[in-house]
C-alpha cells in the first residue's frame, strides 16, 4: 500500500467556465499575466490544426485560458487527449503556475493521459509542493493509469530530500513493479535519491547493478558521497571513472574537489584545477566556488584570492567563502575589509565572519562582531546564535550567554536540536551544570550531539556516574554513540577514577560499535590509567598503539610520572616529549621539578642547564576570568593590562598570606629563582 501523507484529494467538480467571446479574449488584461510555458514545444502544438490551440499558445492570463477552454468544451476539442494535456501543459508549466486550477482540469478531463498526469506532478515537483506531487500519483493509480519512466523520473526528485524517505522507498518498489529500473534517467534519479537519504550501501547496489553506466550516473555518486562527507569514497570513485575511460565535466569536478576540501589534500586540489585548465573545462561560478573553497580550507589563502579578484559575477558564496577563509586563519582587517563591500546586506558572511573567529579561537572578536551587528541593526538567525554561544564556551562567559539565551527567548527563536545543544554546551562549559541538565530536558528530538554535550558536560564537572547513566539512557534510546560521545565517556572515567569502567568502554569502542580509537581517546586511556598509579599498563597500551603517538599520549604518561614519582617512565616519556618539540619550556620545568622531587639535584639542574643551552624560553601563563560580562585575561609579568598596577599590589598582598602558610620541608626551594 502506498504510504500518504493524507486519504484524500478534496476538490470542486464540475468547473465552471464563462463562455465568452473567443477573440476578444486576446485583447483582455488580467491582473495575474501568464508567462509561456518553459521550454514550449512548438513543433507539437501545430499537430492539430485547429486554432484554438494556436491561440492557446498566445495565451497571455489565466482569464484567456478559461476563455479558450470554454471554446474547447464547446467545440468538444477537450476531449482529444492530445488538446486536453497541452491545456494542463500550459498550466503546470508556465512560469505563472496556476496548479490549483491545473488539477481541476486534469480531474475534469474524461480520460487524461499519462503524459497530462506527468506534466501535473512535474509542475508540483518543480514549484515545491513534494507532498502535492505524491496525492496527484496516488490518484493516478486510482484512476487506472499506469505510469510511465517519466512519472518515476519526477517522483524520485520529489522524494530526493531526507523527510520523504518513507515516499521514497515505496516509489523505489513501483520502479522496479513497472519494470523501469533499467531506464538509465530513473537509474540516475534512483541513486541520487538512495544517496540524499544517506543510504550509500543500497546506492551502490544500484550503481552496479543496474544499466550501463554514463556520465551522470558516476557524477550522481560522487557528487552524492561528496555532499555527504564520503571524501574518500568520491575519490575512489573518481578513479574508477577514469578506468572506465568516461571524461569528466564541470559537475564531476566539483564534486571531487569538494571531496579534495575534506581532505584537506591541497596537492591533490591542484592536481584537479590544472586538471580544469589544460582540458578547457568552463569555469563555471559553482566550479570557481568549490575550488575557491578547497583553497581555503586546504590554507592557502593566495590561490583562493586569485580565482575571486577574477571571477566576472561574485556571489554571495563567493564573498562567503573568501571572508571565512580570513577571518579563520586570523586576518579578521581583510575578513571585515571584503564584509563592507558586499553589494547585498545580507546576514550569511556576518555568521561567516563571526564562524571564522570562534574556529581560530579569537571568540572575543567573535562577540564583538555580534555586538557589531546589533548595532546596524542586523537581526541575527539561529546560526548567528549557535556562534555566538560556541564563543562564549570558548571564553567562559556565561554572563554573556545567558544573554544570548535571553534574546532566543525574547525574539521567539524556536530551540531546535541545533540551537539547543549550543545551550547545553555553553552552560556546561560556563561552570552551570545544573542550567545545561534543565536545558536539555527543553530539547525537542535530541541526536547524538546533544546527548555528547551533556556526557562531555558531566565529565568536565567531575559527575562521572552521572555521564555514564545519561551515556546508557541514549543508548537505550536507539542512538549510536560516536567518536565524540566515547571522548566524553572515558574522559568521566577519567575523572571518577573509574578504571575498570574505563577498560570496559574503551574496549566496546572497537567491538561493540566498530569505532576505531583515535589518539584522543588513547590520550584518555593513558591518562585514567596513569591517575590511577597503571604506569606500566599505561606505557604497555603506548607501545601496542596502531598509531603513531603524539605529544598529548606521551604527556599524559610524563605528568602521572610526575605525580606518582616514577623517574624511571618518566625519563622515557620526557624524551619522548623532547623529540617532539625541543623548544617546549614545559617539559624542561616539569622534568626539573619531577627530579628535585625525588631529591636528584644533580639531574634537576642539568635539566635546566640544557634548557638553557637550547635556549628555549620559559612560556608565561594566561589565564581569563568573567567579571560583569566582560572576560578579562591576565599573563604573566604582564603591565599592558589598564588595572595591572592595582593587580600587583592584590598579588603581593596574597604573597604575604601565603607566607604565613609555608611550612618547613628537606627538600631546597626551587621556586621562580631556581628557573631564572
Amino acid at each position: 500500500m502506498f504510504i500518504l501523507f493524507v486519504n484524500k484529494l478534496r476538490f470542486r467538480h464540475p468547473l465552471k467556465i464563462p463562455l465568452l467571446g473567443l477573440l476578444c479574449c486576446l485583447h483582455t488584461r488580467s491582473l495575474s499575466p501568464f508567462v509561456k510555458p518553459i521550454n514550449w514545444n512548438t513543433s507539437h502544438s501545430f499537430v492539430r490544426n485547429n486554432p484554438l490551440l494556436s491561440l492557446l499558445e498566445r495565451c497571455q492570463s489565466l482569464l484567456q485560458l478559461k476563455q479558450i477552454q470554454a471554446q474547447m468544451i464547446l467545440t468538444g476539442l477537450i476531449d482529444d487527449s492530445f488538446a486536453a494535456s497541452r491545456l494542463v501543459t500550459f498550466c503546470a508549466l508556465s512560469e505563472s503556475q496556476a496548479l490549483e486550477y491545473c488539477t481541476k482540469i486534469l480531474y475534469w478531463i474524461r480520460e487524461p493521459n499519462v503524459f497530462s498526469w506527468n506534466v501535473t506532478i512535474r509542475g508540483f515537483v518543480e514549484s515545491g509542493d513534494l507532498e502535492g506531487a505524491v496525492l496527484l500519483y496516488k490518484r493516478m493509480l486510482q484512476c487506472g493509469v499506469k505510469p510511465d519512466n517519466h512519472t518515476c523520473l519526477f517522483l524520485l526528485r520529489a522524494c530526493s530530500f531526507p523527510s520523504m524517505n518513507f515516499v521514497g522507498y515505496t516509489v523505489l518498489g513501483h520502479v522496479l513493479k513497472f519494470g523501469f529500473e533499467f531506464d538509465i534517467f530513473v537509474h540516475n534519479a534512483s541513486i541520487t535519491m538512495l544517496l540524499s537519504y544517506g543510504e550509500l550501501k543500497a546506492a551502490y547496489d544500484v550503481f552496479n547493478n543496474g544499466c550501463a553506466r554514463d556520465l551522470v550516473t558516476w557524477n550522481a555518486m560522487i557528487t552524492g558521497c561528496a555532499r555527504r562527507g564520503l571524501a574518500n569514497e568520491a575519490r575512489n570513485l573518481y578513479q574508477e571513472m577514469m578506468a572506465d575511460k568516461v571524461k569528466p565535466d564541470g559537475i564531476t569536478m566539483i564534486g571531487i574537489i569538494s571531496s579534495c576540501s575534506q581532505l584537506q589534500d591541497l596537492n591533490l586540489g591542484r592536481k584537479f584545477h590544472l586538471y580544469v585548465k589544460e582540458h578547457g573545462l568552463e569555469l563555471t561560478i559553482p566550479l570557481s566556488n568549490a575550488l575557491m573553497d578547497m583553497y581555503v580550507k586546504c590554507g592557502d589563502l593566495l590561490a583562493a584570492r586569485i580565482l575571486f579578484d577574477n571571477m566576472a559575477h561574485k556571489t554571495l558564496v563567493s564573498w562567503t567563502t573568501m571572508i571565512l577563509g580570513y577571518a579563520r586563519f586570523g586576518f579578521l582587517d581583510v575578513a571585515r575589509e571584503l564584509l563592507y563591500k558586499i553589494p547585498e546586506n545580507s546576514i550569511v558572511p556576518w555568521n561567516a565572519i563571526i564562524g571564522g573567529c570562534v574556529q581560530a579561537k579569537n571568540s572575543k572578536e567573535a562577540l564583538a562582531l555580534f555586538h557589531e551587528m546589533q548595532i546596524k541593526k542586523i537581526k541575527p538567525d539561529k546560526v548567528t546564535m549557535v556562534n555566538c554561544l560556541s564563543a562564549c564556551s570558548q571564553l567562559g562567559a556565561l554572563d554573556v550567554g545567558i544573554w544570548i539565551h535571553h534574546y532566543i527567548k525574547r525574539h521567539s527563536i524556536s530551540l531546535d536540536v541545533v540551537l539547543g545543544t549550543a545551550l547545553v554546551d555553553m552552560y556546561a562549559k560556563c561552570g552551570n551544570i545544573a542550567r545545561a541538565l534543565e536545558v536539555f530536558q527543553e530539547v525537542p528530538q535530541r541526536n547524538c550531539l546533544t546527548w555528547t554535550a551533556i556526557i562531555c558536560g558531566l565529565a568536565l564537572h567531575g559527575n562521572a556516574w552521572d555521564a555514564i547513566s545519561y551515556f546508557s539512557e541514549m543508548i537505550r534510546c536507539g542512538l549510536r554513540p560516536d567518536e565524540i560521545t566515547f571522548l566524553g565517556i572515558l574522559s568521566a572515567c577519567c575523572h571518577g577514577g573509574l578504571v575498570e569502567e574505563g577498560r570496559k568502554y574503551f574496549s566496546q569502542m572497537s567491538f561493540s560499535f566498530n569505532i576505531t580509537p583515535q589518539l584522543k581517546h588513547y590520550s584518555c586511556m593513558v591518562d585514567l590509567l596513569g591517575r590511577a598509579g597503571y604506569l606500566e599498563e599505561a606505557e604497555e597500551l603506548i607501545r601496542n598503539m596502531p598509531i603513531v603517538a603524539d605529544a598529548a599520549v606521551w604527556g599524559a604518561l610524563f605528568f602521572a610520572c610526575r605525580v606518582h614519582g616514577n623517574v624511571l617512565i618518566g625519563e622515557r616519556a620526557a624524551l619522548k616529549l623532547l623529540e617532539m618539540d625541543p623548544q617546549d619550556s614545559g617539559i624542561y620545568v616539569l622534568l626539573a621539578t619531577m627530579y628535585s622531587e625525588a631529591k636528584m639535584w644533580k639531574e634537576a639542574r642539568n635539566a635546566r642547564n640544557i634548557m638553557k643551552e637550547r635556549g628555549v624560553e620559559k612560556t608565561p601563563g594566561c589565564s581569563s576570568i568573567e567579571i560583569n560580562g566582560i572576560v578579562q585575561e591576565f599573563l604573566a609579568k604582564d603591565v599592558l593590562h589598564p588595572q595591572s598596577e592595582w593587580i600587583y599590589e592584590c598579588l603581593v598582598s596574597l604573597t604575604k598570606q601565603l607566607e604565613f602558610l609555608v611550612f618547613t620541608c628537606d627538600v631546597p626551594a626551587y621556586g621562580d629563582e631556581f628557573f631564572s
